[in-house]
């Protein structure tokens, strides 16, 4: 008889069936995924491990051992500037445009240094923010390194998983074959390569906010906010309230923003990127885009801990966005 594979033990305890199958442990989470990053898996072995945590739902301490996993296979520049805020962006955008694009310029024009990290084409349909930063005129970067002189020279860099990790990227990738949505959408989310003391994410899935708060914890993050955010990107809607459910130093907090209109608007009928520049240069005053980058911007300066009530927080916002540099496109133009 053949000699099992070592990583059959991983599938196996999450497949012994509705009696025998468990959550894996923390060290266990870890270890499973340091094969898979390693290539030490074979695809039947990495199809049925993701299909298995997919239809059970990985656990905090099963997202606390795959990130740490993962972090430990990328390597930082030592000499990366102090990065502020870490914002993901791997849902894309199908009923609006990505007006939380323009929250993230206009929070780095203002001196906050972010990293943003997305993926883009794995869901037909959609608009990537990879493609959006591009047609704008912003070039994403394609190394941590470059990252981090961008964000020195700017206060702003994306970069997408294909360069961040080109394994996540592989997997993510798989999307179309499975049919289905794997846990590397939620370990790509949660990554803050970084280090970050500030974390921005948005989920599609309601009940997964409170599962990217109990992991943050496990993970030492001081400061979090997670919202159900515009196609699953971090956006608030203007037009209705927002549950904002966030960690601060070891405690987690929910709270209720209230909806900045009274009225709902007609999603746009295409999706024109060039409306996000001229929103920027004052020609569109758009009034659900603008809602959405000053509501979302006040979500972050209020995480952010630069005030500490949210009616001040969208006061700061809206001041941030009248006084924008309208002739600088952004942080990186």
């Amino acid at each position: 008889m053949s000699q099992e594979h070592p990583f059959a033990q991983y599938v196996r305890i999450l497949g012994k069936g509705k009696n025998g199958s468990r959550p894996l442990t923390r060290d266990e989470a870890y270890a499973a995924f340091r094969m898979i990053l390693a290539g030490e898996v074979l695809p039947e072995q990495l199809g049925a491990f993701l299909m298995l945590m997919r239809v059970k739902e990985e656990t905090p301490e099963e997202l606390a051992g795959f990130i740490r996993a993962v972090k430990e296979s990328l390597v930082i520049p030592e000499n990366a500037p102090k990065i502020h805020l870490d914002w993901s962006s791997y849902a894309g955008k199908r009923r609006h445009l990505p007006w939380f694009i323009l929250a993230t310029l206009l929070l780095a024009q203002n001196g906050v240094n972010i990293f943003m990290h997305g993926a883009s084409g794995h869901t037909a349909g959609r608009l990537y923010t990879k493609d959006v930063l591009a047609a704008l005129g912003i070039t994403p970067c394609t190394s941590l390194q470059e990252s981090a002189q961008r964000i020195r020279e700017t206060g702003f860099a994306y970069l997408d998983l294909e360069y961040l990790s080109p394994k996540l990227h592989e997997i993510i990738e798989l999307r179309p074959l499975l049919g289905l949505r794997s846990p590397v959408h939620t370990i790509a989310r949660m990554l803050n390569p970084f280090d970050a003391p500030y974390v921005m994410q948005g989920i599609f899935h309601p009940g997964y906010r409170p599962m990217h708060q109990e992991a943050a914890l496990l993970l030492g993050q001081p400061h979090l906010a997670v919202i159900k955010g515009d196609g699953g990107e971090i956006e608030r809607d203007p037009d209705a309230p927002c549950l904002v459910q966030s960690v601060h130093d070891g405690k987690m907090i929910d709270e209720e923003w209230p909806a900045l209109y009274n009225k709902r608007h007609v999603k746009d009928a295409e999706l024109n990127v060039q409306r996000l520049r001229d929103a920027w240069e004052g020609k569109d005053d758009d009034e659900y885009g603008i809602g959405a980058v000053i509501g979302t911007t006040a979500i972050a300066l209020k995480m952010m801990g630069r005030t500490g009530n949210m009616a001040d927080a969208e006061t700061q916002a809206r001041a941030l966005w009248e006084a924008r540099n309208k002739g600088k496109f952004g942080a990186a133009a």
